[in-house]
């Protein structure tokens, strides 16, 4: 007992330290004061991932076809908006691609940066909303292992990005990864409209193949300023490459499980899409499969 509470109290402790090298500009942003609003928040998506399959159980899935073009195109515009004021806001302030230290000022071009960031730690928040969309439309086959672990990480980890490093490099990997999803929602957002849809989706795995080369320019990026010395905090570097190495573990696994393993003719199926970890769309096989079952799935709500 008295290690567990050496333990806790060191950890108060060196949390209260870490404050004091946070970024003070963004302290009294929404979320940005305390760890306690993101780690509630993630709380309860755990507690839906239990609570809301069993509540689904008995009943007929939504369809929720409106909601879904609507929410997927909406993060469309999100991610586009994060995208465009990270490539401006860096180029406006002349931001290396190779080493970018973080300045904590209050430049306009700065706290531009820094906002943009914020944005996107929010829009992780917001694709808790994937795995609702899941779990009500009765898809629970697609939250999978890759898709809880992403939604759980990227959410918290953030918090701790914009607390302490709100620039300088941060930029760099969230640029990419807010381009990927405007392509990634597009997708989904096109796929909810109905299976007439699918001849113009072909190309849903290439996604995949560009969310793992993202990773591998991600560890690259890192591994030059650490290599380089670049005075962008390591501890950062190295909990990107890290990072990286467990997305690309995991999104080649499902790549082989769906392109490599499975027979050409079933890749169609309805999985966990390495970038549906992040999504809500449906394939042509599931929306057929769905409409087909409707007789007996009782009355669909919409």
């Amino acid at each position: 007992m008295d290690t567990v509470i050496h333990f806790m109290n060191d950890s108060a402790e060196f949390y209260k330290w870490s404050l004091t090298i946070a970024d003070k500009r963004v302290a009294r942003w929404p979320m940005m004061s305390s760890p306690l609003p993101t780690l509630g928040i993630s709380a309860l998506y755990l507690l839906f991932l239990w609570a809301g399959p069993r509540y689904m159980q008995n009943r007929g899935p939504f369809q929720l076809r409106k909601t879904l073009i609507i929410y997927n195109f909406s993060m469309v515009l999100l991610n586009f908006y994060i995208c465009k004021e990270l490539l401006l806001g860096s180029r406006a302030a002349g931001y290396s691609y190779l080493c970018q230290p973080v300045n904590y000022s209050n430049d306009v071009n700065e706290v531009r940066i820094a906002s943009a960031l914020w944005w996107y730690y929010i829009s992780k928040g917001v694709e808790f909303l994937d795995t609702v969309f899941f779990i009500m439309r009765k898809k629970f086959n697609q939250v999978s292992f890759l898709h809880v672990y992403h939604h759980c990480t990227m959410f918290i980890l953030w918090w701790i990005g914009i607390k302490w490093v709100p620039g300088g490099q941060s930029f760099f990997g969230a640029t990419i990864n807010s381009g990927i999803h405007v392509l990634m929602y597009a997708y989904y957002g096109l796929a909810a409209f109905g299976p007439h849809m699918q001849k113009y989706l072909w190309w849903k795995k290439y996604l995949t193949i560009i969310q793992m080369i993202q990773f591998h320019v991600t560890i690259g990026h890192a591994a030059h300023s650490l290599y380089t010395g670049c005075p962008f905090p390591a501890w950062m570097q190295w909990a990107l490459i890290a990072y990286a190495v467990t997305f690309i573990i995991l999104f080649a696994n499902f790549y082989y499980q769906t392109y490599r393993q499975q027979p050409q003719h079933k890749t169609g199926k309805s999985v966990a899409n390495g970038l549906a970890s992040e999504t809500n769309g449906s394939t042509k096989a599931a929306e057929h499969t769905e409409n087909g079952k409707k007789h007996k799935k009782g009355k669909k709500r919409d």
